[in-house]
């Protein structure tokens, strides 16, 4: 799935220019850290910010210097992910969406969902 999000991705800029496709930071949780995650980044230029779990570590240390060095770890910029974990568990209030058994539409379900909350949000304020 990763590698898929990865070519559809798509940031436009704020004034002239074709759109991005290649983002400076990877935000993720300890479910991301995995090699293979890290090895599908776009460009060696982009940096992920995921932790490094606990078993992973305690792993790495067993095998001392033969297992290489930690991952690259941002404190800081870790904490901006909150922000995108919050509108994710907005989505997951969807039932298809959380369990993704509309796999046909669920591209369409994620863009049809932030126009449903809005449309809520500007009912509520009237």
């Amino acid at each position: 799935m990763f590698p898929h999000l990865m070519r559809h991705l798509h940031v436009p800029r704020c004034g002239r220019g074709r759109a991005r496709t290649r983002p400076d930071r990877l935000r993720g949780d300890k479910a991301y850290s995995s090699r293979a995650i890290r090895e599908h980044l776009p460009d060696p230029g982009t940096t992920a910010v995921i932790p490094e779990p606990a078993d992973q570590t305690g792993h790495r240390k067993r095998h001392g210097s033969r297992s290489g060095r930690p991952p690259a770890f941002h404190t800081v910029d870790h904490h901006g992910r909150n922000l995108v974990e919050r509108h994710f568990n907005l989505l997951k209030h969807w039932r298809g969406l959380a369990t993704r058994h509309d796999k046909i539409v669920y591209r369409s379900a994620v863009v049809l969902h932030p126009v449903v909350t809005w449309t809520k949000t500007l009912s509520d304020t009237r």
